[in-house]
């Protein structure tokens, strides 16, 4: 595995690979991988000839009050789990060398960017979008792999890609979840034993609408209900969001007529989960 930390190398490590008649797949991280990342890196060395990992933690997708500070960065694990899995480049950039002094454009989904997650975290996918837009830039990807634990965030990207005319395919593979079911998470590793299972109530809910929709329920506020009724369970978990969503633009629908987001967000302790499913009545 070769390790590029500039963006020139990285960008004439991908060229070549490519002009050799590669199919590249990128898979881009902020580092502390887990079985989730990995399943995409797999799925990638399945779909593709050569395998790009980005590792870096986007500070400009974070908020003021948000934990960038103390985000795990366990770079030589993390290498460690790329190399294992047969990762071709490493793009393992500083916060300036993506971010140059005087660097002031941004990129912006309009519409999409200001629902669920990006409503509860204003600037968030400004920031992811623009950091995305300069990966496929550098490294010019054919396939680019997301994890469905991020809907939202696969929505705005894919809005993104449609929009700026972008050549890559967006490929969003399904939740990697721990035996008990909580979605796997970087974030995961700041909960203490009692937030962990406190935070199996994000599962739950989901589990509550999935319920309801086998036995009929078509109805978006009578499916939401069902799941406030689970979090009323657990009053140390704070909701931020249950929303029931078209998964493409991230509106809320009235009812479940066809393939749906269910999108679920909230505080255990101070730390912030989310999961998702997608109903298909």
């Amino acid at each position: 595995m070769n390790i590029y930390y500039s963006v020139g190398e990285a960008r004439a490590a991908c060229r070549i690979t490519r002009a050799n008649g590669k199919r590249l797949g990128l898979v881009p991280t902020m580092g502390a991988l887990h079985e989730g990342h990995l399943s995409l890196v797999r799925a990638a060395q399945a779909q593709c000839d050569a395998v790009a990992v980005s590792l870096f933690v986007n500070p400009t997708q974070f908020g003021p009050t948000e934990d960038l500070a103390r985000y795990p960065r366990p770079f030589e694990r993390d290498r460690e789990l790329l190399e294992k899995e047969g990762v071709a480049i490493l793009f393992a950039p500083s916060a300036e060398e993506m971010y140059p002094k005087g660097d002031g454009t941004w990129v912006v989904v309009e519409g999409l960017s200001e629902r669920l997650d990006g409503r509860s975290r204003p600037g968030h996918f400004r920031g992811v979008t623009t950091v995305v837009s300069k990966l496929f830039h550098i490294l010019e990807p054919d396939v680019a792999f997301f994890g469905q634990k991020d809907a939202a965030q696969s929505a705005v990207i894919r809005g993104m890609v449609r929009d700026l005319n972008f050549s890559v395919e967006i490929a969003v593979r399904p939740i990697v979840r721990e035996p008990d079911g909580l979605a796997m998470s970087s974030r995961n590793a700041y909960l203490n034993a009692e937030e962990r299972m406190r935070a199996l109530v994000l599962r739950r809910s989901l589990q509550r609408v999935e319920d309801k929709l086998r036995v009929g329920e078509r109805s978006a506020t009578r499916l939401i209900a069902a799941a406030s009724e689970i979090f009323a369970q657990e009053t140390q978990v704070r909701l931020d969001y249950f929303e029931i969503v078209d998964p493409d633009t991230l509106d809320r629908v009235e009812q479940v007529e066809r393939p749906t987001l269910v999108a679920v967000a909230a505080y255990v302790g101070a730390t912030r989960l989310i999961d998702n499913v997608v109903l298909n009545p």
